[in-house]
């Protein structure tokens, strides 16, 4: 009988790999500026909720800091890395330029179905007050944004925009809750699905870059907490 050829059985994915990818979810998902003060990452906590020594935790967050997304702080520990507001005005018009992008490419390329599928896909826009729903409304915010990002159908600009969403999304939670930026910006979303829906390619441009720098000049007006 000859003798069989086996590799040892290794798991698809590394459990530094798992353990960056939750990490990193997590991250994006955090509110980071809707509460003053640090957030820490208690790496014990992290390997007991994820199941898995903390050999792969520390690997995951070695990463991430040199993603930027976490930075290490001797004898104190791991913190989410949050910017200045400064730096927040520069990365949301980052996002803006790509966003508008984005979606001047949906005009041309997204299949008829996507863009009509915009007013489904976000009521909170077209119904109610977003100040009896800001919860709910947050949420659909971003994700009004990533879709955009997504019908433009650039891998590119995708991955450039998932390294700015945890910032963005952040400092989006907590404008939605200053002034009268929540009504505005529905008004503003529902011109750029109307913008989309007739495939006007440097209408939805504009509107996008506009909403986009209407965010960049909010923080700049109440954003003095940051630094």
């Amino acid at each position: 009988m000859e003798n069989l050829s086996i590799k040892p059985i290794v798991p698809a994915t590394s459990l530094r790999t798992l353990a960056y990818e939750a990490l990193k979810s997590a991250i994006t998902n955090m509110d980071i500026y809707g509460a003053t003060g640090d957030v820490r990452l208690d790496e014990r906590g992290l390997s007991q909720t994820l199941g898995v020594s903390r050999t792969p935790i520390r690997e995951a967050l070695t990463v991430l800091e040199q993603e930027g997304f976490v930075r290490n702080e001797p004898r104190r520990g791991v913190f989410v890395v949050k910017k200045t507001k400064r730096e927040i005005v520069g990365m949301i018009q980052a996002w803006a330029a790509l966003e508008s992008m984005a979606a001047r490419l949906a005009c041309a390329n997204a299949p008829d179905e996507d863009l009509a599928c915009l007013r489904r896909s976000f009521p909170e826009f077209f119904e109610g007050r977003p100040s009896d729903h800001l919860d709910e409304y947050s949420e659909a915010n971003i994700r009004f944004h990533q879709k955009i990002i997504r019908l433009g159908g650039c891998a590119v600009i995708q991955d450039l925009c998932g390294n700015l969403l945890v910032h963005v999304r952040g400092i989006r939670n907590t404008a939605l809750r200053q002034g009268d930026r929540a009504s505005e910006s529905i008004r503003e979303h529902v011109r750029i699905i109307e913008a989309l829906e007739a495939r006007n390619a440097d209408l939805a441009e504009r509107l996008v870059r506009e909403h986009g720098l209407g965010l960049a000049a909010h923080v700049e007006r109440y954003g003095n907490h940051l630094d």
